[in-house]
């Protein structure tokens, strides 16, 4: 079976965020009141070849945990979703499992 997944980084809080502060100071220079809490992350997406979803599931969070995020300082989340037989090879955004 093929799943969609999308696995959204970002820092822990209490992590520093320079990138996003830095935003978050340009947008009213810009014209873009009222924002605030702005957060940079990283978000991947890919489609996994697997025999479940749990077992997809699996597969990217070890992906997480070795590679995409680094567990001291980041949170990676996890979202799968069954690629039906007719679906293209665009992950969806997919809905939280």
């Amino acid at each position: 079976m093929r799943f969609a997944v999308r696995v959204e980084v970002r820092s822990l809080e209490g992590i520093a965020d320079p990138e996003g502060q830095t935003i978050e100071r340009a947008l009213p220079a810009l014209g873009f009141r009222g924002v605030e809490a702005v957060h940079m992350g990283k978000l991947f997406r890919f489609v996994l070849e697997a025999d479940s979803e749990s077992a997809a599931r699996a597969t990217a969070d070890q992906m997480c945990s070795r590679l995409l995020a680094n567990p001291v300082i980041e949170q990676a989340d996890v979202w799968v979703e069954p690629l039906g037989a007719d679906a293209s090879d665009e992950p969806a955004v997919g809905r939280s499992a």
